[in-house]
């Protein structure tokens, strides 16, 4: 019986402990149509949250599994998104896009769908924006 007791203990600690450590960021929108953080670096786990903005949302565009994106967020309304897959994820504000309003979340460190990301159809503006996202992670 102590066994199972401090294996319990043991499962509920590690449970606690990866909750206690994941993170939250805050995303918000400048007034030049760009998010405050154009690259968010996080670890498996964590959450971001875009503040509300009666102008902008977040529409993914790519990441590691397409069925598991989230729909796009309305706008005016806080948008949270738990990024439990590692890998680089591409989102825009849909009506300025074109424009080049992108942005990138790099979960876990890990590039492996990078290749994906780099062939999204995109504007020849926001193309350009992403290239240089692109080289901001690859540093």
């Amino acid at each position: 019986m102590r066994i199972l007791r401090n294996i319990f203990t043991v499962i509920l600690l590690l449970f606690v402990s990866k909750s206690v450590y994941a993170k939250t960021i805050q995303i918000d929108f400048t007034p030049y149509d760009s998010f405050s953080i154009e690259v968010a670096h996080i670890d498996v786990g964590d959450t971001i949250e875009w503040l509300p903005n009666a102008d902008h949302n977040v529409e993914f565009l790519g990441g590691p599994n397409m069925n598991s994106l989230p729909e796009k967020s309305k706008f005016n309304v806080s948008h949270i998104v738990n990024f439990d897959l590692p890998g680089v994820y591409l989102y825009q504000c849909t009506p300025h896009g074109n424009m080049g309003m992108l942005g990138l979340v790099v979960v876990g460190n890990n590039l492996k769908n990078l290749k994906e990301i780099e062939e999204i159809e995109l504007s020849p503006i926001a193309k350009s924006v992403l290239q240089r996202l692109i080289v901001e992670i690859s540093k």
